[in-house]
């Protein structure tokens, strides 16, 4: 709570004039981080004034969009916004759309000397079957005027047709060093001094995703230039780590209670979420020295606990049968 308020009141006095994920997302394709292989490629297409339909495929935050916004950029320099639509599947992902909006725009030809504008569908993981097959067909029809290139963070939800007419780009996880790289750029230019305790949950914390490190980074200097770890932890919302292994290791002991009351301070401290805590138990089972069969079984339990989380069981129901389970364990 303190943390929105705080927001509210740093938009209201304009100091947050751009979100930092913008203010730093990279301009041109060499300014991408960690995606070295794929970004060779698509700058050999920019060499050549010519490329196939692309479909994006990884997890958020590893530069999907921000590749296709600078592939633009590169192919169309000053002009690139008159040759670039984007479209968010989420958002609109019947075949109304394909019909509609993207259609009407495909037909159309670009003034550019390059001879095609760039159709970018971000989520088209999100499009029904239906507007999948729309959609096939169109890249077929309008293939002189425009190329599509899809954004996806499951590439087995996008129909074969689609993904025989594309080349494929795998985005992964950025690794530790390239996350790293980033926080000390915007770091040095915003003037913030992270010590290197906070530098590492940051790290920890981003899983590989620059976009979520980057708002983390932004949220913890609204108030101060001198960056911490606790002040990462309140943040990001992330429990001290001794917490969830004390919480794990009460539970296997056998006492349900006391662990019940771990998960309340949890709860009561960080504001975490049932999912945050199961994922962070998930994180620290392996730490803990049981039986090899046993974290299997626990293992399973922790994801069928996810499950019906996702599924919208409800959470503090859910962390005690998770807590129970462990409990018994313990005792056998």
């Amino acid at each position: 709570m303190e943390r929105i308020i705080t927001m509210k009141v740093m938009l209201y006095h304009g100091i947050m004039e751009k979100i930092w994920t913008e203010k730093y997302r990279p301009v041109t394709l060499d300014d991408v981080y960690g995606q070295d292989s794929t970004i060779e490629r698509l700058k050999a297409y920019v060499e050549k004034g010519n490329l196939p339909h692309l479909l994006f495929a990884g997890p958020a935050g590893t530069g999907k969009t921000t590749s296709a916004i600078a592939l633009s950029k590169e192919l169309y320099g000053d002009n690139w916004s008159a040759n670039f639509f984007e479209l968010n599947a989420s958002d609109e992902r019947g075949i109304g759309v394909i019909r509609n909006k993207i259609k009407e725009y495909a037909r159309t030809s670009s003034m550019s000397n390059i001879g095609f504008k760039i159709i970018f569908m971000d989520e088209a993981d999100s499009l029904t079957p239906e507007a999948q097959a729309a959609l096939r067909r169109t890249m077929e029809k309008y293939s002189n005027n425009c190329r599509f290139v899809l954004s996806c963070n499951y590439s087995s939800k996008i129909i074969d047709p689609i993904q025989s007419r594309c080349a494929v780009f795998r985005f992964r996880y950025l690794n530790d060093k390239d996350v790293r790289n980033c926080l000390e750029m915007i770091a040095e230019k915003e003037g913030l001094n992270i010590d290197q305790d906070a530098k590492e949950l940051l790290v920890e914390v981003a899983d590989g995703d620059l976009r979520r490190v980057i708002n983390l980074l932004q949220i913890s200097g609204s108030t101060t230039d001198e960056i911490t770890e606790e002040i990462v932890r309140q943040s990001a919302n992330v429990a001290k780590p001794g917490d969830i292994e004390e919480l794990l290791r009460t539970a296997l002991k056998g006492d349900f209670m006391g662990a019940r009351r771990l998960l309340d301070d949890l709860l009561l401290e960080y504001g975490l979420s049932g999912e945050d805590i199961v994922k962070e138990i998930h994180k620290n089972i392996y730490n803990i020295p049981i039986d090899n069969r046993k974290k299997m079984e626990i293992v399973d339990r922790i994801g069928e606990t996810e499950f019906r989380m996702v599924e919208g069981g409800n959470e503090r129901l859910q962390l005690e049968s998770l807590l129970a389970h462990l409990s018994l364990k313990g005792r056998d």
